[in-house]
């Protein structure tokens, strides 16, 4: 049996039906009630009480670890779900780490998550770490202007970086989970290209067949609004990667290929398949 935490998000949904249609028993977690595919069990947790994720984990031979946004603050114990892992008798950890723990170690939120992945390296258990880029779907935040207004606003509008696909991460995470010659691996996820907001509402336009506006936000506006899903520190270490991304965030990594043997999806891919939430 393979645990999925985050089951209910961008990456942790496509995941667990990959898993299922993989032929494995999986168990979705997530903090809310939630529809899964078929066959799969869901049991709601929160991942900021590790102790109540015990009885989820006893007989799991795999955990996909992906934190809520509450584990990423300062005074947050995540290693503590590694430890509880180890004592229920899972073999396998991947974790969904951040890019930024390679290219701004200094960032609280990295620094945070690098002693997690070491965490998770010391365990003893089999692990894999995936460190993806800036997520295609963040521009689901875009969703409801463009719906109601024909508006896509957000910050540093002419800088970009080379979006992941989420179904990308997943793909790779499930072939991490189910695949022994992917262990003791570090995968950097990206896109296949850089590609700014601008250029994103351009595709969006695009895939609508109207036209859709640019707006830009300034830093203060945009982390106003990220706070309100997520802690100052990790709103600040995003803006900082977004607003001025050095040379190793701009470059395209050749690990989604590496796992999964074809290249990764454009963000065009991801709208096609997802421009109903604009519509």
């Amino acid at each position: 049996m393979i645990v999925v935490t985050g089951a209910t998000g961008n990456v942790g949904r496509t995941l667990t039906r990959a898993l299922a249609d993989a032929g494995e028993q999986v168990t979705a977690v997530s903090r809310h009630a939630a529809a899964v595919p078929s066959g799969v069990r869901h049991v709601q947790a929160d991942l900021a009480q590790p102790q109540g994720l015990a009885a989820v984990l006893d007989g799991a031979k795999a955990l996909f670890l992906l934190l809520s946004g509450d584990l990423h603050a300062p005074d947050a114990r995540p290693a503590d779900i590694i430890d509880l892992a180890a004592a229920s008798g899972v073999h396998r950890v991947v974790l969904l780490s951040s890019q930024g723990v390679a290219t701004r170690p200094l960032g609280p939120t990295r620094i945070a998550m690098r002693a997690l992945e070491d965490a998770l390296k010391e365990s003893g258990l089999d692990w894999a770490v995936l460190r993806p880029g800036g997520f295609a779907s963040n521009a689901f935040a875009w969703a409801e202007s463009v719906r109601t207004q024909g508006v896509v606003a957000a910050p540093f509008g002419d800088i970009g970086v080379p979006v992941v696909d989420p179904a990308d991460i997943a793909e790779v995470a499930a072939a991490c989970l189910l695949e022994d010659r992917h262990t003791g691996g570090v995968f950097e996820l990206t896109g296949p290209e850089v590609i700014t907001p601008r250029r994103q509402t351009e595709a969006i336009a695009a895939a609508l067949g109207s036209p859709v506006r640019f707006h830009e936000l300034t830093r203060a506006e945009a982390k106003a609004a990220m706070t309100r899903f997520v802690p100052p520190e990790l709103a600040d270490d995003t803006l900082d990667i977004i607003g001025a991304p050095n040379s190793a965030e701009l470059r395209i990594s050749p690990d989604v290929e590496r796992v999964l043997g074809r290249a990764p999806r454009p963000f065009g891919d991801w709208v096609a398949r997802n421009i109903a939430a604009f519509r």
